[in-house]
């Protein structure tokens, strides 16, 4: 049954106990599963980041958040997704705000990229476990695949870290939480090699930042999915 008890701090200690292990399963996956079920099936790397993120990841994060939200007494109702876990009716200033970070994010993240180039040379912009040429006759079934990795993975993200612990995270370390929040995003995503996590920091504290200042957790999804989705159809048809 679902109580209406205010929610607890959630400090340094609880914080990491999540972003590490996720961490952790992150690299865990992407250096071993993946690449051992690549070389057996002889099937694509990418395919099986599809599916191994997506169940073996992202799925996970919906599975903590639930927990959690059940260890709080809340159950998932109307009233759970509105109030506590900020899922509101998007306003015309959160769009803005939205739109200007989307903006600003492009530009930065586009600026790091190439000041990495200059200063190392043309690389990779995805890790290993997720290079893939663009999408030819006989391969767009890869969409398929996709879409439903596209909803989990945004889907888990989104409600686990901005849902279920930002507003915790807020009560113990207010107008510094986007910082924590932001350095524990970018630790789940070490896995991914130290220039697109160069290159992913501008979103992930920026993001961090509107989200918590206008306390609307759609603004994730709509910045995270917005620059995630097209990005990778992006590539899919030789357009990046």
């Amino acid at each position: 049954m679902e109580t209406n008890k205010d929610i607890t701090r959630l400090g340094l200690t609880g914080s990491f106990v999540i972003y590490i292990p996720a961490a952790i399963l992150m690299y865990c996956l992407t250096k071993y599963l993946i690449p051992y079920l690549s070389n057996v099936t002889g099937q694509e790397t990418i395919l099986f980041w599809f599916i191994v993120a997506g169940l073996g990841i992202f799925l996970p994060l919906i599975i903590t958040g639930l927990l959690i939200l059940k260890s709080e007494g809340y159950t998932i109702s109307r009233k759970t997704w509105i109030e506590r876990l900020r899922f509101r009716k998007i306003t015309k200033r959160d769009i803005v705000w939205t739109l200007a970070g989307l903006i600003v994010v492009g530009l930065l993240s586009g600026l790091i990229m190439k000041g990495l180039e200059l200063l190392s040379g043309k690389f990779d912009h995805s890790p290993a476990f997720m290079s893939f040429e663009p999408l030819t006759k006989g391969r767009y079934w890869f969409l398929i695949v996709w879409l439903p990795y596209w909803i989990l993975n945004i889907l888990g993200e989104e409600f686990l870290w901005r849902g279920v612990m930002l507003p915790r995270q807020e009560i113990a370390f207010g107008k510094y939480t986007w910082l924590v929040h932001g350095f524990g995003w970018s630790l789940f995503h070490i896995a991914f090699g130290w220039q697109l996590l160069i290159t992913l920091i501008p979103l992930i504290f920026i993001q961090s930042y509107i989200v918590q200042r206008r306390k609307n957790s759609w603004i994730g999804v709509i910045m995270h999915g917005g620059l995630n989705g097209p990005s990778f159809i992006a590539i899919c048809f030789g357009l990046i």
